[in-house]
């Protein structure tokens, strides 16, 4: 059975909420947080730029 139009939108709602609020907030600091782990660690193996 389809669930009432009410509680299809108290859902979305919240699901719109949990993404804008938690998850993408959470994700952007994530990937920054990886490039820059990433650049450090190439800079350890390679040296910094224009060490060269």
């Amino acid at each position: 059975m389809s669930a009432t139009p009410n509680s299809e939108k108290s859902l979305e709602l919240k699901i719109f909420i949990f993404l804008t609020v938690f998850l993408a907030p959470v994700l952007a600091v994530a990937l920054v947080a990886s490039l820059g782990f990433s650049i450090w660690i190439g800079q350890i193996f390679t040296g910094p730029p224009g060490a060269g």
